[in-house]
């Protein structure tokens, strides 16, 4: 083989062999280099707030359904047809106080009325009668006994006469048989006017009974009307025009609007905080309960459970009945007064029967007390930033937590940096860049004060 053959066959390889060695060594110098892995000395920015002693409010909470502090049920106390309607006695609607509502037919009940009174006034004039009976046999005793004293002196004349023998034996007894009749006229009238008294005693007893019997149709015929004895909201109507009723059936249920009540169940242990944390004026002589404890300094409020916007100041009244076991929790009874006042619907629902609400129960703590986040706590620790912006991990003692606050009770000083954020690996001594959170630090501020929405 010659070589011109030679170099046809070996240029071309030798060429390829010179662009892939090019092409290997262009790539390898555009190639990035390996991503740097940070070391345990890294800075990593975090946002810190100072630890502070802050003014707080301790809250409890818990849930129930409204009732009408006033509920009339009106039952009829006798029965009759329904003569009278108010055409607004339907569920839902709102009444005003004195308004004729619902009248049975007074008729019968009217003559009843009648006849006891007709009753009374037989017995009154039956008593007027034997008074003056009485009147009259004393005066005509008085006149008998002075008839009487006459007959005895002149029998006792007549008896001297017929001693000496100035008159007969006849006359003598004719005189004594008089004067005898005279004595038994007398016993007559005194014992009627004796028997009088206990004849006025009947006459009145029936005259008792007869004025209670009055009273009685009386009250019957009152019965037979229903007045709104106050402001009232109609709950439920059972009954309609020309119904016949019996006595003890209910007619409708009206609910008072002057005032509404909730019980709703408090957890113990926020109860507890609630009442000791706050340390409340106590009157140890009150009788009531609320007086002991002082409930008026505990400010409260309703939130409609379905849109917590909604709410109706309201004030603690009561604790009502015992704790249950099994739930851990205590009711306690809240108090809203007018709560059809300020009704706008649908903005602002009056607060009616059967709402489901979130009560919220907060009175100002004794004292300030350093809060953090709660999300700054990590399993009973706090992070924070030590002089040399490493971090350190402090175990703390909470005094409570409510919501997404939590009060320390020891562990961490004032002017400490907490570590807001969630850092994961958390190693003690790491390198941190510190920020400041000055919007953390005010939320937190009015969290404390109640003032956040």
């Amino acid at each position: 083989m010659s070589r011109s053959v030679r170099l046809k066959r070996v240029l071309p390889a030798a060429g390829a062999l010179v662009i892939g060695v090019a092409f290997i060594i262009l790539m390898v110098n555009l190639k990035p280099p390996p991503a740097q892995q940070p070391g345990d000395d890294a800075l990593r920015t975090v946002r810190v707030i100072e630890a502070e002693a802050l003014p707080y409010r301790v809250e409890a909470r818990g849930f129930g359904s409204v009732t009408p502090a006033r509920s009339w049920r009106a039952v009829a106390a006798v029965g009759g047809r329904i003569v009278y309607r108010h055409p607004e006695l339907e569920s839902g609607n709102l009444i005003e106080t004195g308004t004729r509502l619902l009248e049975i037919d007074p008729t019968r009940y009217e003559l009843a009325v009648a006849a006891a009174a007709a009753e009374l006034a037989a017995i009154e004039t039956e008593i007027r009668q034997l008074e003056q009976e009485r009147e009259n046999t004393a005066d005509l005793l008085a006149l008998e006994r002075q008839r009487l004293e006459l007959a005895e002196q002149e029998l006792d004349r007549v008896e001297r006469l017929a001693r000496t023998g100035a008159l007969s034996q006849t006359r003598r007894d004719e005189q004594t048989r008089a004067t005898l009749a005279q004595r038994q006229a007398v016993q007559s009238l005194d014992n009627r006017l004796r028997l009088i008294p206990s004849q006025l005693d009947y006459l009145r007893a029936r005259r008792d009974g007869a004025q209670t019997a009055l009273e009685r149709a009386r009250e019957d015929l009152a019965d037979t009307r229903f007045t709104a004895p106050y402001d009232i909201r109609v709950h439920q109507a059972e009954v309609e025009l020309h119904q016949q009723v019996r006595s003890g059936e209910l007619l409708f249920i009206a609910d008072g609007i002057e005032t509404a009540e909730v019980e709703v169940q408090v957890p113990i242990p926020q109860l507890r905080q609630l009442l000791g944390a706050a340390e409340l004026p106590a009157d140890p002589v009150a009788l009531e309960l609320a007086e002991r404890l002082g409930f008026d300094t505990i400010a409260a409020e309703l939130r409609l459970s379905a849109a917590p916007l909604v709410r109706w100041p309201a004030r603690v009244s009561r604790i009502a009945g015992a704790l249950d076991p099994k739930t851990r929790t205590v009711p306690v009874v809240l108090t809203v007064t007018a709560p059809y006042r300020n009704a706008d619907p649908p903005r602002q629902p009056p607060l009616v029967r059967g709402m489901y609400v979130e009560a919220v129960m907060a009175a100002p703590a004794a004292a300030p007390r350093i809060l953090v986040p709660l999300a700054a706590v990590h399993q009973g620790e706090v992070h924070v930033a030590d002089a040399g912006d490493r971090l350190r991990r402090r175990p703390v003692e909470l005094l409570l937590s409510q919501r997404d606050l939590a009060v320390i009770a020891a562990g961490l000083a004032p002017g400490e940096r907490v570590i807001l954020d969630d850092l994961a690996p958390a190693i003690e001594g790491m390198r941190l860049r510190v920020e400041p959170d000055p919007e953390a630090r005010r939320a937190l501020a009015e969290r404390a004060a109640g003032t956040a929405p």
